[in-house]
């Protein structure tokens, strides 16, 4: 086993010898979710205050709501939530590349075959140049479209990693 492996066996054992939760509910208690990224820096449950049962947390590169619209939609019809805090953040990796440049990475580090599998199911990486624009954008996306009820409170926020601190958008 690798030492990330071992890190999780050893973890396992020391959570579950005084895990007391398993009686939570599969819906959200609180009824929400919250959509961020997957950046090693940003521990979602301290950060925003969540405690185990309360939210759905849907992680993934840069915070895309594009990305995440299967999981929303099934927290959303399947188990109740109602409301959706999407977190981008400061010094993310998406505002460091376009898809160009991601491209040409995987050309060259995985070799022809695989950049023209890339190219096949024309995978948009889903970059962006500019944090509070691209909080927007994904805010009017989940907004305008009909698989999320108007009913749903959806907001915007920046996590500032140097700090701690988050702050609202829109």
């Amino acid at each position: 086993m690798t030492v990330h492996q071992d890190n999780l066996v050893a973890a396992s054992e020391r959570y579950s010898a005084t895990f007391n939760k398993g009686h939570l509910a599969l819906p959200p208690a609180k009824k929400y979710l919250v959509l961020t990224c997957m950046d090693a820096r940003l521990d979602p449950a301290a950060a925003f205050g969540i405690e185990l049962g309360d939210a759905h947390v849907i992680r993934n590169a840069g915070a895309s709501a594009v990305d995440a619209l299967r999981s929303i939609i099934i927290s959303e019809q399947l188990l109740g939530t109602t409301e959706i805090l999407l977190v981008k953040h400061t010094g993310c990796g998406m505002l460091t590349f376009t898809n160009e440049q991601a491209y040409e990475i995987v050309g060259k580090n995985l070799g022809t075959e695989a950049l023209e599998e890339l190219k096949a199911k024309n995978l948009d990486f889903l970059p962006f140049p500019h944090l509070e624009e691209a909080v927007k954008k994904d805010v009017e996306f989940l907004k305008a479209t009909k698989l999320v009820p108007d009913s749903v409170e959806i907001s915007g926020w920046v996590y500032e990693v140097e700090t701690g601190k988050t702050r609202r958008v829109v």
